[in-house]
């Protein structure tokens, strides 16, 4: 408990509330990329303790909320029309298609597995050697490695009825997507720790230049975050904009070089559609054509999905920072956890399942970190 004792310790966090107060003459926008960090947040009311002129928005970086209903679509077909063995992490289960999630297919009678890892996918295939077995592959950067490597796997095991369902995207494109958008509010970002853990600091600092936009890498803990807030409102009444690591117990500049070349090894860059928000070039990861062997899209010839239907669900100007949850009419009332309309309401780090479970509908007050 040291650890967590010392990022949530009240004392520190009131401090550095009162430093951020102290450094703020004007008013600023500052994005969080990451849903953990929303949640952390939104759970210890951060926010709350921010001066009035400090505005948080909440970003894309929940990969459940940001894959797009035609690849869900697809996974379900993959589960109900060509009786294939659909392993996923439970986190997927109940996200809206177009029509129906991938609960409701299992229970039309789709094998849907929930897995704990990209191997034991692998593993399920080598014990069903007459079924296709296909993990539902999704994420940042985070999980792009182990996915990276199941694939190694089952071609070292030479496991031939293995293959995956790539729906990857990457965070930088993210974030000139959303600086180079007419409607942005963002001035400033807090990057997600654990994506820079993996893939390093290199790719945010012409971003920061181009769009003169200071980078935090942040952490997860309410110290780690208002840190970064403070780190980001000094860059920003100063003028600068860089980027600056908040999290270099875990990130170093360079990443980690082996988890990189795996993906590297396994995966291409390409474009991506995401929820909400649309095609963003070069913001995903597919499977290379070395490795088309254990492509899902290529072994069962999917065919390109329609684009995702027009629901009331306000996802993706909520995940650009336009608006936040508690702006769309449907929020706790037609879009509940039980009965979400979109993604950001069923995902455990959905903005909209963040403020349902911490917030009332009018906003209260939240509760402060504790020691």
């Amino acid at each position: 408990m040291k650890y967590v004792d010392e990022y949530r310790d009240a004392a520190l966090v009131r401090k550095l509330a009162d430093a951020i107060a102290r450094v703020t003459t004007r008013p600023w926008t500052i994005m969080e990329i990451c849903g953990g960090q929303t949640h952390a947040i939104v759970k210890f009311g951060l926010d709350d303790l921010l001066p009035k002129a400090i505005t948080l928005v909440h970003g894309p970086g929940c990969p459940v909320c940001v894959t797009s209903a035609d690849f869900i679509d697809q996974a379900i077909a993959l589960a109900l029309d060509r009786g294939v063995i659909l392993c996923s992490f439970g986190d997927m289960l109940r996200v809206p298609g177009n029509g129906i999630d991938l609960l409701t297919a299992k229970a039309r009678g789709g094998d849907v597995r929930i897995v704990y890892s990209p191997l034991d996918a692998v593993t399920i295939a080598k014990e069903n050697p007459t079924r296709q077995v296909v993990f539902f592959a999704v994420g940042f950067e985070t999980t792009a490695p182990a996915n990276a490597m199941s694939v190694l796997a089952a071609a070292a095991q030479n496991v031939t009825n293995f293959s995956i369902l790539t729906s990857h995207v990457l965070v930088p494109p993210a974030m000139r997507a959303i600086l180079g958008s007419p409607d942005n509010r963002v001035q400033g970002f807090l990057a997600a720790g654990h994506v820079c853990t993996i893939m390093g600091t290199t790719e945010y600092g012409p971003i920061a230049a181009a769009y003169r936009a200071p980078i935090i890498i942040t952490g997860f803990e309410p110290v780690d975050i208002l840190e970064g807030i403070l780190m980001c409102v000094q860059q920003l009444e100063s003028g600068s904009h860089v980027v600056e690591n908040a999290y270099s117990r875990a990130v170093r500049p360079e990443g980690n070089v082996h988890a990189r070349k795996i993906v590297e090894q396994v995966f291409e860059v390409t474009d991506r559609d995401w929820r909400g928000i649309g095609v963003i070039p070069q913001s995903g990861l597919a499977v290379r054509p070395a490795y088309a062997a254990f492509d899902a899209n290529k072994r069962f010839q999917l065919a390109a999905a329609p684009q995702d239907c027009a629901t009331e669900c306000i996802s993706g100007q909520i995940m650009r920072g336009v608006k936040k949850p508690h702006d769309c009419p449907a929020f706790g009332t037609r879009c509940t956890p039980e009965r979400p309309l979109g993604a950001p309401m069923v995902s455990s780090e959905g903005a909209c399942a963040a403020y349902y479970r911490y917030r009332s509908r009018t906003v209260e007050p939240a509760a402060t970190a504790t020691s």
